[in-house]
């Protein structure tokens, strides 16, 4: 990288709002040490899923090559992901601190804001780091001065101007269009979905999880790669067919997203099928899913981030009677069954991040 060669790729601004109202009615001290937390906190969510450009002030610039994610829903999934605990984060430090100073007081007046572009850009190297320049980067920049709050009122939220909507293929029903308009770099589409919202609906929706003490039985494995990524190569059914072997498909429709209802089908031969329905889907932390063709009971994947790993659990409770009879059938079936694809699993994630790997300079 870094040859002047043109890229094509995602550019996104992770921005805190309220920051600069919020440092000018606190004890800097403090405001700065709660601004360090959050950073540092939207650092670790965020790569090495994307590449860290620099941080900005109260602003994180990452960016990620275009093949990053070929399910283009997985952006979308690990801005709403980070979103969530960047909120828990700033509630537990409300919740826990004694402190009366206003820094401590106006830690709720914090928020969080991202901003997504697509286009081409040049790799420069600048003391020794690699950033991105170029229109598109100009572009990301100016859409940070939007009109969203001012319109809508929402102080989180995440914006995607339209190139970043068609290279995701995500439809926009739903969410604020907005035409934004710059000097010298003209008029632009962009659409934004209120993440305090989508937080709310999270948070109400029904949990269901096999627990560890409740599991009949568990699977336990390791994949190099971080959360966004082991996520996306346990769901994105073109990245299941490559690992299990066998044709994976779902009912999600070109546009929509993966959720709580949406179902997989894998085909068995000429007439076997197994559908998997998802009865619980919190993006990069766990899913859970009902094998109801056959019926045969539910499991939890819970994916732990260690360092550079992601640790995976995938925890099963068998509902199907007899249950005495069939627990250690269906243990059999889904440790023989391990036993060829989470090696292949492995080996497909490990060949892509020795690909993504930086060249020495």
């Amino acid at each position: 990288m870094g040859d002047g060669t043109n890229q094509q790729g995602f550019l996104c601004l992770a921005d805190i709002s309220g920051y600069t109202s919020y440092l000018a009615g606190s004890e800097l001290d403090h405001a700065q040490s709660v601004l360090a937390e959050l950073l540092e906190l939207l650092v670790e969510e965020l790569t090495p899923t994307m590449i860290l450009c620099e941080v900005e002030g109260d602003a994180i610039y990452t960016y990620a090559w275009d093949d990053r994610f070929t399910r283009g829903e997985a952006l979308l999934e690990l801005i709403e992901s980070t979103y969530v605990r960047f909120r828990d984060r700033v509630d537990g430090i409300r919740r826990t601190t004694t402190c009366q100073c206003n820094a401590c007081r106006l830690i709720p007046n914090l928020d969080l804001k991202f901003i997504t572009h697509y286009g081409a850009f040049v790799l420069q190297r600048v003391a020794g780091t690699e950033k991105p320049v170029g229109s598109s980067v100009n572009m990301l920049h100016r859409l940070a001065k939007n009109h969203v709050t001012d319109e809508t009122g929402w102080r989180g939220y995440s914006l995607f101007s339209q190139p970043a909507i068609d290279q995701i293929g995500l439809n926009p029903d739903g969410m604020k269009h907005f035409v934004e308009e710059y000097e010298s770099l003209g008029a632009i589409d962009t659409f934004t979905l209120n993440l305090a919202d989508r937080y709310t609906e999270l948070k109400d929706q029904r949990r269901v999880i096999v627990t560890p003490d409740e599991a009949d039985f568990k699977l336990n494995y390791d994949l190099k790669a971080p959360p966004a990524v082991a996520w996306d190569w346990l769901n994105d059914p073109a990245k299941r067919t490559m690992w299990e072997g066998i044709p994976v498909t779902s009912d999600v429709r070109p546009g929509e997203r993966f959720g709580v209802g949406n179902a997989s089908h894998c085909q068995h031969g000429k007439s076997a099928v197994t559908i998997q329905t998802i009865l619980d889907w919190r993006p990069l932390l766990y899913f859970t899913i009902e094998y109801t063709a056959p019926k045969l009971g539910i499991c939890t994947v819970e994916l732990t981030p260690d360092g550079s790993l992601t640790r995976i659990e995938e925890r099963y409770k068998v509902t199907r009677a007899p249950r005495l009879l069939m627990i250690p059938i269906v243990r059999r079936i889904a440790v023989s069954a391990s036993k060829d694809t989470v090696p292949r699993l492995q080996e497909l994630v490990e060949q892509v991040r020795l690909q993504e790997a930086p060249i020495p300079s």
